[in-house]
């Protein structure tokens, strides 16, 4: 095993096992679940569209772009590494939801939010802090509820990042051409 396996592991079984507890046994598998979040989302979503002017309409427009684009990437990259989930690979594992059956690294979760966030707050600049800190949440409750390493959710977060400032330098050279939104 090497000193980077090691040191996954053990930082897995902290967050998964040390730090678990009956109010983060309820709590991490509503937040981790995308299907709890659903119609928050598309209420949302709706609302930007609606409320938001042109630059809210854009923004419901290119987050669709974004998320697809982060979403396969982070599948691309999940069947290229292989890395197995830690649910079917360690023992005692603290397993609040199922395994499933895909990859590991990175967490699919920890790239979408990420990407989002750094898109959304591109253009509300003063929702950052909020954004950043449930795309955390979100991230980090991967490994509370059994089904990613620490690591997984930081290359998931990174990836997120970089693909997020991708398609906001991508937008600003259509924005620039194009004059969407004013500057």
């Amino acid at each position: 095993m090497n000193f980077f396996q090691a040191i996954d592991e053990k930082l897995f079984y902290f967050i998964n096992g040390t730090l678990a507890n009956p109010v983060f046994d309820k709590i991490m598998p509503i937040i981790t679940n995308g299907d709890s979040w659903i119609i928050f989302l598309f209420v949302m979503w709706f609302y930007i569209v609606i409320k938001g002017g042109r630059k809210g309409r854009t923004l419901a427009i290119i987050i669709f772009l974004c998320v697809a684009l982060s979403d396969q990437t982070s599948n691309l990259i999940k069947e290229y590494f292989g890395r197995i989930r830690p649910c079917h690979t360690l023992p005692d594992v603290h397993l609040l939801i199922g395994c499933g059956s895909g990859k590991s690294f990175p967490s699919s979760h920890a790239v979408n939010n990420f990407a989002a966030a750094v898109l959304i707050s591109h253009f509300y600049p003063h929702l950052k802090y909020l954004i950043f800190s449930g795309a955390f949440i979100v991230a980090i409750s991967r490994t509370f509820v059994g089904v990613h390493y620490p690591l997984d959710v930081l290359g998931g977060i990174i990836i997120g990042t970089l693909l997020g400032l991708f398609i906001v330098f991508l937008w600003e050279l259509v924005n620039k051409k194009f004059k969407i939104l004013k500057s």
